[in-house]
């Protein structure tokens, strides 16, 4: 039980933006709330950031899940293919991740996408885009301030040299990323956000095409940018404004494709 007088933490603050403060600790929220100008901004900030991503992607947030995405269905699949549920305990809500193309690439030669390849990839990302996207205390397991530890996690746990973009230039920032179990096995999952609270997701996961052409798919209120590299499938998602998406995954691409971090 906690102390009446007791300091107002930062989860209590949290859940005072979310209305679920114990109604014993109403009264010294709102008092240090009103002693302590830092502390006033800063659940501002997080009040304006939820209004903003509620603003935007209500809607998205009264979808029903994919019944491939709920619990027993994902047990059922773990069972099917002898995979252990324990491995994927800590990654309870099920998506997918990283990465995605742009138009003006196709011409590297590139083979036509799988058509299945193509749906099951992006289906993944996009769910995983939507479940995310809507949270505001909770959208990534590895912030963005920690940056090379998610990039050496994510890639250890991928069996591929990933490489985590920067889109500091389009005035996106790293929210932070994490591990979520994708078609082929581990699947990984970039966060950005804009200014006004849009949001961008960066999934990327093991294919079994060597190479593919840049594909897009467009949905009610996201779309995606998809491409295969090396043997790894990159999804970029977004709102459905294809040409804002489009300069996010030329920027991402040139970055992934530039580094040299595509070899499995």
């Amino acid at each position: 039980m906690v102390d009446r007088d007791s300091p107002v933490t930062e989860e209590e603050l949290h859940a005072y933006v979310d209305g679920q403060v114990p109604a014993d600790r109403v009264e010294a929220v709102t008092a240090s709330l009103a002693a302590n100008t830092e502390q006033s901004a800063q659940v501002a900030a997080w009040r304006a950031q939820a209004d903003s991503i509620r603003a935007r992607y209500g809607a998205v947030a009264g979808e029903p899940v994919p019944e491939r995405l709920k619990l027993d269905q994902v047990l059922r699949r773990d069972r099917a293919t002898g995979h252990s549920w324990a491995a994927f305990a800590a990654m309870a809500a099920v998506v997918a991740f990283l990465i995605g193309g742009s138009a003006g690439w196709i011409a590297r030669g590139a083979a036509t996408a799988n058509a299945n390849d193509f749906d099951t990839f992006t289906a993944e990302a996009l769910d995983a885009y939507k479940l995310y996207v809507v949270e505001v205390r909770h959208p990534v397991e590895v912030p963005g301030s920690e940056r090379a530890h998610l990039t050496q996690w994510l890639s250890k746990r991928l069996g591929a040299e990933l490489r985590v973009p920067d889109l500091q230039a389009m005035n996106l920032k790293l929210v932070g990323g994490r591990l979520l179990p994708g078609p082929t096995g581990a699947a990984a999952f970039y966060m950005y956000e804009g200014p006004s609270g849009e949001r961008f997701t960066v999934y990327c996961a093991k294919a079994d095409a060597a190479q593919t052409a840049l594909r897009f798919k467009d949905g009610n209120s996201s779309a995606a940018f998809y491409w295969v590299d090396d043997k790894v499938a990159y999804v970029v998602s977004g709102p459905s404004n294809r040409d804002q998406l489009e300069n996010v995954t030329k920027s991402v691409y040139e970055q992934i494709d530039k580094s040299g971090a595509k070899k499995s």
